[in-house]
């Protein structure tokens, strides 16, 4: 079992190494607290968290690695992860490289996802992101923390561990798993049971058995391909009460003895505690999560404190704002599912850049803070591009929109960031198709406009008497006396180009711009006149309003 810290590197080693993780070069002992994971983009101004482990996957080459470790000693890294395995060209450069950046140069296996070492770091690397943590033990071993307990189960067993959910997912596993069989390592490497490995198995019966059995199951050898060695297995099932949370596997090349076996019993009984309290610790944080951004968003005095425990107190920010709306078979505990579904969803891909994101689902919509450094603009288009990326990865889902809020420079303006992304979403509920993420300065006059409309109806204002007796006119002769004139000022007075807009004759159209004049009583040569004629046409035409645009989806 390790006893490293959960956030140290030498920890980090223990659990994925040398399964996954290979240390070519540097210390680390002596490593500082992991701060954070984060991925190299080239063509990003990225921000890592202090202390972070940097995956590279594009890096090749001694001189390139050696510049990107030169790179990361600004920003104070932890370690850089790079592809294995790595052609030592000049072993000298990369080792004074490692010595002059203070930064452990670590490999990736070939064949190993990055995807799935990202995850499993953080997995690694979660316990005490939000709040304060208790530093309860279950067993000896650090409460939720799966993979020093499978550690400490092969210790006993002599055998590598894993531990899987009912869905044959990894959730854990020990070390010396490159003592096993190449089944178990590619199971290490995709994070998942290989589907052929899990077809023999089920073909078998064997999770049936194991599933039904308080008892542990020794499993015959198993092989996909021709040629391929395999050692046998033994499993139990991970059970709380009645309900079977998952399993937990051993690959020995012996039968296991009286005593080992009576252990392996044991074990599975602590697993399923500690799965249970780490089920219990993510709702609990979760939890802790949302109501910290909850508080963040509403302003007010514990603001400060809330954005500081979230770890974003001193830097500007911005927030994001999604919004699903219904489609018209789908009811309301679908939705429900679906608006946690992207929330978590989005959670993942906005970490993934910027690793100390916070996000949450506050009624019906989701909220991001994300941190937004340098120049204000530049951060709201990264805002942006990252929200389209989102939607275009999750299939444009349709309904889901996304608004950006203003760049908040000090925590109280957070609040303002979150009403101004409302009313971006807001637009974007209320425009009839096409766009799906917009910035608040993108829309801004539109929602000038929506929200202009909203206070003519708390006052229930009446249409100005130029456009009224239009109105009017139209109601008794069907003269499209209105349509004629917001063609005419959406043409900028061009007759040729308004009439072709509503499929008159030019001279037609004349006729009735005339005909707008005197029953309107409008002078179309004062451009006061033409402007307020104008916005009142926009408040009628505002997105949402009226048979054409269709039923309004309810506002944030």
């Amino acid at each position: 079992m390790s006893t490293h810290p959960p956030r140290s590197l030498s920890r980090v080693l223990d659990d994925f190494g040398p399964t996954l993780l290979d240390l070519l070069h540097g210390d680390v002992t002596g490593a500082p607290e992991i701060g954070g994971v984060a991925i190299h983009d080239p063509h990003d101004d990225q921000q890592y968290p202090p202390h972070a482990i940097v995956l590279d996957p594009g890096v090749r080459g001694t001189h390139e690695i050696a510049a990107r470790l030169r790179a990361l000693a600004d920003h104070r890294a932890a370690a850089l992860v790079v592809r294995g395995p790595v052609e030592d060209e000049d072993a000298r450069e990369l080792s004074e490289a490692v010595a002059a950046s203070g930064i452990a140069l670590l490999a990736l296996t070939r064949g190993a996802s990055w995807a799935q070492l990202a995850a499993m770091l953080r997995t690694l690397l979660a316990e005490g992101d939000v709040g304060e943590q208790d530093g309860q033990m279950l067993g000896g071993v650090p409460s939720g923390d799966l993979f020093a307990l499978a550690n400490a189960v092969s210790t006993l067993l002599d055998a590598p561990i894993t531990i899987e959910d009912r869905r044959q997912r990894i959730l854990a596993f020990s070390g010396r798993q490159d003592e096993a069989d190449s089944s178990r390592v590619a199971t290490i490497l995709a994070r998942q049971v290989p589907d052929g490995y899990v077809r023999i198995l089920e073909g078998r019966g064997v999770f049936k058995e194991i599933y039904r059995s308080h008892e542990p199951v020794h499993i015959e050898p198993a092989t996909i391909s021709e040629g391929e060695t395999a050692i046998p297995r033994v499993a139990i099932a991970v059970r709380a009460g009645e309900e079977v949370l998952g399993s937990m596997w051993a690959a020995v090349r012996q039968p296991l003895t009286a005593a080992r076996e009576n252990a392996f019993k044991d074990a599975a009984k602590l697993v399923a505690l500690h799965m249970l309290r780490f089920r219990a610790g993510a709702d609990a944080g979760n939890r802790l999560r949302t109501d910290l951004v909850a508080t963040v968003l509403e302003g007010g005095p514990g603001a400060g404190d809330a954005l500081g425990r979230l770890g974003l107190r001193d830097e500007p920010a911005l927030v994001m704002a999604l919004g699903v709306g219904p489609r018209p078979e789908e009811d309301h505990a679908h939705l429900a599912a679906e608006r946690q579904r992207l929330t978590s969803a989005l959670a993942v891909h906005i970490t993934a850049v910027q690793p100390r994101a916070a996000v949450a689902l506050l009624g019906e919509v989701a909220y991001a803070i994300v941190p937004a450094p340098g120049d204000p603009l530049s951060g709201r288009e990264r805002a942006v591009r990252m929200a389209s990326n989102f939607l275009q990865r999750t299939g444009e889902r349709p309904g889901a929109v996304i608004g950006v809020g203003s760049i908040a420079g000090e925590p109280a303006a957070l609040a303002r960031s979150r009403a101004n992304a409302d009313r971006a979403l807001r637009v974007l509920f209320n425009t009839p198709a096409g766009r799906k993420v917009a910035s608040i300065a993108d829309v801004y006059t539109d929602a000038l406009l929506l929200e202009m409309r909203d206070l003519a109806a708390a006052h229930r204002d009446e249409l100005s008497d130029p456009l009224a007796r239009l109105a009017a006119y139209d109601a008794r002769h069907n003269a499209h006396l209105v349509e004629t004139l917001r063609a005419w000022l959406d043409a900028f007075g061009d007759v040729i180009a308004a009439s072709a807009s509503v499929f008159v004759h030019p001279n037609t159209f004349r006729y009735r711009i005339r005909r707008v004049a005197e029953v309107g009583q409008l002078d179309l040569q004062d451009p006061s006149a033409r402007f307020a004629a104008m916005l009142q046409l926009r408040l009628m035409d505002t997105p949402g309003r009226g048979a054409d645009a269709g039923e309004e989806p309810p506002a944030p």
